[in-house]
């Protein structure tokens, strides 16, 4: 058989399934769930490769589904095709969950219905008889590395050590066996077109943050208590005041919130909490950045004779895109979609756990088109189902083709010319090393 041949039987499955694929991603993006709390996410993707013959292992870190293929041309690398399970709270989605908060304002249901579709398309089109090594459906959990507190109490009870979907199940050894890796985010960004590659992502790393002061009576004795929201203030204040030093180039984005501002309006506030990520465009600019904000957090605390307890918890490496894996992808992208709809473009400020695979394995991480509205805003929808969730299932199952055909070459010419930034092992140590907590007292 033709390599194209091949290919068009592919689309032609999908198509016949499209009318399901959408179905799916209907689905998901109206019963929205949380990282690590997609038990009904989960659960509909075990049923449905369950459906395609397949034998899913759920339950990886919390919630993550996984299911092998082989390839029955030969042995081969193992390629992994990913799809995200989780949303994120957005105040005011019209489409948020009324208990949790939790909407798709970020695709993540467009990823799941692609994966569970290119998994039809391929085993209808009896694909695998073609391909040697082997593919790993994969629903990973907990991308968005929201809900801290509530993960951060995870770890504590020994239920997660990492707090993001990757991390945890590379920690647990559920990509020990994988070669390299892809997903494909949808976006509204008309600058992507309708579909783009770009060359990398920020990194971030996670800080809670608790001022604490002293209650007292906010109209009788405001004097003898001690404010921790007006610690928190100047801390954040004294953030914004060093963002002219940041350099340009290291794409710093740093940008708390107030997760808890006081107990009750007539005490002095006693205890304030922050959430904020330290984003970079390279782990050096990170930690750099970090130091400063943790200088100026501090400084809030000093000012009001406060108390601050600043915990760092390992967030996502920086992304860096595979080019030789991206000049597939678009190369399937102008064969479906056209040249002139097709990009490449540079750096991208916003973080994904897929950073942390790319450190250890090649990995791609491209954009589809397909929605409107403002990633992670109220407004954001899906409004072509077609580009959203049908074509992101044709065109994971064409890299899969890519590198799996003809004995694997494509998959084992990236693999061997790879050079890891880290090892596993190398990996989780860095990680592991981001942890500490600090306490320091503005009073001595």
């Amino acid at each position: 058989m033709i390599r194209n041949d091949l290919k068009q039987r592919i689309y032609t499955a999908i198509d016949k399934r499209a009318e399901q694929i959408i179905a799916l991603g209907e689905q998901i993006r109206t019963h929205p769930e949380l990282g690590f709390k997609e038990v009904k996410t989960a659960r509909l993707v075990e049923d449905t490769l369950g459906r395609l013959g397949l034998s899913p292992k759920g339950g990886l870190a919390l919630t993550g589904v996984r299911a092998d293929v082989a390839g029955r041309a030969g042995a081969g690398p193992t390629f992994a095709l990913l799809g995200e399970l989780d949303g994120l709270v957005v105040t005011g989605h019209p489409g948020a969950d009324p208990q949790t908060g939790a909407a798709h304002a970020c695709g993540h249901n467009a990823q799941v219905a692609g994966l569970l579709g290119a998994a039809m398309g391929l085993l209808d089109s009896q694909a695998f008889e073609h391909l040697a090594g082997r593919v790993v459906f994969f629903a990973v959990p907990a991308e968005e590395y929201g809900d801290v507190a509530w993960r951060v109490e995870q770890a504590k009870a020994g239920k997660l050590e990492f707090l993001g979907g990757k991390p945890e199940l590379l920690r647990l050894g559920h990509f020990d066996d994988v070669d390299m890796a892809m997903m494909i985010h949808t976006t509204s960004q008309p600058e992507f077109r309708k579909a783009g590659v770009a060359a990398s992502n920020n990194g971030c790393i996670v800080k809670t943050v608790r001022y604490m002061g002293r209650a007292s009576h906010a109209g009788g004795a405001p004097h003898l208590g001690i404010n921790a929201l007006y610690a928190a203030q100047i801390g954040l204040a004294a953030i914004n005041a060093i963002r002219e030093t940041f350099r340009d180039e290291d794409s710093i984005r740093v940008h708390p919130i107030i997760t808890h501002g006081g107990s009750q309006v007539n005490v002095i506030p006693a205890d304030v909490r922050i959430e904020t990520y330290v984003r970079g465009k390279t782990v050096a600019a990170i930690l750099d950045a970090n130091v400063r904000v943790e200088r100026a957090l501090k400084a809030g605390a000093l000012a009001l004779g406060a108390q601050v307890e600043i915990e760092t918890l390992p967030g996502y490496l920086p992304l860096f895109n595979h080019d030789g894996m991206g000049k597939y992808f678009l190369a399937n992208a102008a064969a479906q979609l056209g040249a002139e709809n097709i990009t490449q473009m540079g750096h991208r400020s916003g973080s994904t756990d897929m950073g942390d695979l790319s450190h250890v394995m090649p990995t791609l991480h491209p954009y589809l088109g397909g929605a409107s509205g403002t990633g992670h805003g109220a407004d954001f929808t899906i409004t072509d189902p077609k580009l959203a969730y049908i074509e992101n299932a044709k065109q994971l199952a064409l890299m899969a083709v890519d590198m799996l055909w003809d004995d694997a070459q494509a998959a084992k010419e990236i693999i061997g010319a790879f050079k890891p930034r880290l090892s596993r092992e190398a990996y989780l140590a860095f990680q592991r090393g981001i942890a500490k907590t600090e306490l320091f007292d503005g009073a001595k």
